[in-house]
Order: structure tokens, then C-alpha cells, then sequence
């Protein structure tokens, strides 16, 4: 990691710069090597901050091995700073690598482990955060790294189950993309030569085809230029703030995927919930950082709302009810939970329940759009078939 230091020298000029070393005391030798006087010594934290921006981002399965393995080390008996270095050195992820190794020096300048992961919100979690703050005021910090693993894995169960749901039409989606390129670059000029030295005057679909063949041969690289403009444009207006909402509304409201779209919400919703509410973090508290995890900023904000309505006196279940997304068991059964008071294991069973439900829709999201792809592919590539034999069809007749 970066220092920002200042020292004198010997003659009273001021100097200060940047030193890579792993700890102040480094930075502190080094000047003292070079016979100056060490005036500070202070962590570049803007380089850190740039590091953490530039950096890949942290996989649940990275946080799960991370927090499994934190678990099994106390539980052992280790201290906190030992399992942090023994972590800094297995760990796979650079990103994560190094956040480690900052944390340890926090912790051992007097922070908290919950402070110290606060420092990186891009890589541990606010509910990681949380849980942790939790259980160091508990002092049961093993079991809530062992409840963490149980969570950050189940999380990364269904991150994988949405994103092997969309292999199979993104490839066909590839697929059709590269047959239709291959037969208006390849196969379509074999054509032309026959069509042009033909008086049959050509067909209105295969003037069409030929005029896309002919600019997509002479002008390729427009096209080229054009899907990545157009993808940066996407994903540049998807990383604002109206973007990402209009984004996230959309896939609430597109008739094949907001179904999916729901369940997953509310799979991550109720597993959060009670996975907090286990540990004893109050409602507000809990509602707060479930708000940031549930990944919608839809209903990210009409979670917020909801927090306002329960500080007001609303009970959880009308509150939930009211943000319009969650389907009505969700509210029924923490109606029941709050009757019972049994809150936390109702949240549970209601997550093991949406988790299955997630899997059966995306199941159903998959067999639904294979036909609608292949009939999409069908209709371009018959088009195109159709335009090249026409003209053929109408020299038959004149001869």
C-alpha cells in the first residue's frame, strides 16, 4: 500500500512524497536511511480509494470462502490480527488481498474488525459490516462469520442459478447473429453476379438484402462501431442514477422476467432480514441494510419509504405489503411472524421457500424464451432465403 509522507533534511528543506511499503514503520526506516527527519507518515487513502474503484469486484464466493474460513480460525482459538494475516496470505482475490491486509493494520492500531472493514464499502458489505459490528458487542463473532458463510453461499447459489438461466439464449442469441453475418457477407455475394447479369428485374426483398449485404461488406466497420457505441451508451446510462432505476423498473414490469425478477428480490429480502434479526440487530437497523442489498433501486426506495412508515408505527407486514413487489405470502407470513414472535425463523422458512420458487421460474423464464429465439431466428434466416431464391424462381419463368 501507498504512504504519503513528509520529512527534513539535514539542512531544514522540507520533502515529502509516496513510498510502497506495508506499514508506517517501513516508510519511517526508509526516511531515517536516507538521513532525513520523519515530520508524518500517513496511508495514501485517495490511492486506496482509486485502487478500490479501478478493481474487480469482490464475488460472493469470495466473501463466503473469506468468512468460512475467518470462522473455522476462532472458533481454533486465534486472535483476530493472526487470522487476518493468515487470510491476507491464502487469499486468492488481489482485491480482496489487499483489503485484508489494511484491516489488519486498522485492527492493530486500536480499530474495531467492523471499523476497519468500513473502510472498504465497495468490498465487504454493509451487511457483512453489520453483522460483525454485531458480534463483537455479542462477543459470539464466530458464529456470526459461520451464519455469513451460510449466507454470502446461498447468495452465490442463486447469483449462479440466474446467470446459468441466461447462458443458453445468449449463445443462441450468438449463434444467430454470426449464421446471418455469415450468409450476407459469404453466401450473398455468390448471387449477385447471376442476379446482376440477369434483365429479370430483382424482387423488392432481395433489393433489400442486397443493399444490406453490400453496405455491411463496404462499411463494416461503422456496424462495428455503431454495437459499441451502442453498448457503451447502454451501460453508461444503466451506471446513472435515473438509468439504473428506469433499468430496474423495467425488469419489474417486462411481462417474461419480472416474475423471476420478483422472486429473486424477495429470496434475498427475506434471507437478509432474518439472517440480522437472528443476530439481534433492531428492525430499523436491519431494514436499512436490507434496502441496499436487495440490488433494485426501485425497490431500494420504496424499501426507505417503508422504514419511515415502520418508525412511525406501521407494522413490518404493512409496511412490506405496500412496496408492491414482494408477492402476498411474503406479508402473510410476517404477519405471523409478528403474531408469534417468532419473526426470524418465519423469514427463513419464506427465503427456503422463494429460493426453490427462484429456480423453478428461471427454469420456466429459460423454456419460454428458447422457442421465442428460435422462432425470431427462423423468421431473419427464412427472410433471407426467401430473397436469394426469388429471383431465381422469376428467371424460371422467363426462360
Amino acid at each position: 500500500m501507498k504512504y504519503k509522507y513528509k520529512a527534513m533534511t539535514k539542512s531544514g528543506q522540507a520533502i515529502e512524497g509516496l513510498f510502497d511499503a506495508n506499514s508506517e514503520a517501513e516508510v519511517v526506516a526508509m526516511i531515517k536511511g536516507n538521513n532525513y527527519l520523519p515530520v508524518k507518515v500517513e496511508r495514501d487513502v485517495g490511492s486506496e480509494a482509486q485502487f478500490e474503484l479501478l478493481s474487480a469486484k469482490v464475488k460472493k464466493k469470495d466473501l463466503a470462502v473469506f468468512c468460512r474460513q475467518f470462522f473455522t480460525m476462532i472458533d481454533a482459538g486465534l486472535g483476530i490480527v493472526k487470522c487476518l494475516d493468515i487470510m491476507e496470505v491464502q487469499t486468492e482475490n488481489k482485491t480482496l488481498k489487499k483489503a485484508v491486509g489494511t484491516v489488519q493494520e486498522d485492527v492493530q492500531k486500536g480499530l474495531t474488525l467492523s471499523e476497519g472493514m468500513e473502510k472498504h464499502p465497495r468490498i465487504f458489505p454493509s451487511i457483512l459490516v453489520s453483522m460483525v459490528e454485531a458480534g463483537e458487542v455479542s462477543g459470539n463473532l464466530d458464529a456470526i462469520m459461520e451464519r455469513m458463510a451460510v449466507h454470502f453461499e446461498k447468495e452465490n447459489k442463486i447469483e449462479n442459478k440466474v446467470k446459468s438461466a441466461m447462458i443458453y439464449p445468449a449463445a443462441l442469441m450468438f449463434v444467430s447473429v454470426a449464421v446471418v453475418i455469415f450468409m450476407l457477407t459469404f453466401v450473398m455475394p455468390t448471387f449477385v453476379g447471376m442476379f446482376q447479369g440477369s434483365d429479370v428485374p430483382l424482387p423488392g426483398p432481395t433489393r433489400i438484402l442486397l443493399a444490406i449485404s453490400d453496405s455491411f461488406r463496404n462499411f463494416w466497420y461503422l456496424y462495428l462501431a455503431g454495437v459499441g457505441l451502442l453498448v457503451f451508451g447502454v451501460s453508461s446510462y444503466i451506471r446513472t442514477e435515473d438509468g439504473r432505476r428506469n433499468f430496474d423498473s423495467l425488469k419489474l414490469k417486462l411481462p417474461v422476467i419480472k416474475g423471476p425478477s420478483a422472486k429473486v428480490i424477495t429470496s434475498r429480502f427475506t434471507r437478509t432480514l432474518s439472517t440480522l434479526m437472528d443476530s439481534g440487530i433492531p428492525l430499523i437497523k436491519s431494514m436499512e441494510v436490507v434496502a441496499k442489498v436487495v440490488n433494485n433501486k426501485v425497490v431500494e426506495e420504496r424499501l426507505t419509504n417503508s422504514i419511515e412508515q415502520i418508525r412511525k408505527g406501521v407494522p413490518l407486514s404493512r409496511s412490506v405489503k405496500d412496496v408492491g413487489v414482494f408477492p402476498p405470502m411474503v406479508d402473510s407470513m410476517i404477519k405471523i411472524g409478528e403474531e408469534s414472535g417468532a419473526l426470524d425463523d418465519i423469514l427463513l422458512k419464506t427465503a427456503d421457500f422463494y429460493d426453490e420458487e427462484v429456480e423453478v421460474a428461471l427454469t420456466k423464464l429459460t423454456t419460454l424464451l428458447e422457442p421465442i429465439m428460435i422462432v425470431g431466428m427462423a423468421i431473419v434466416i427464412g427472410f433471407i432465403v426467401i430473397a436469394m431464391y426469388l429471383p431465381m424462381f422469376d428467371m424460371m419463368q422467363t426462360i
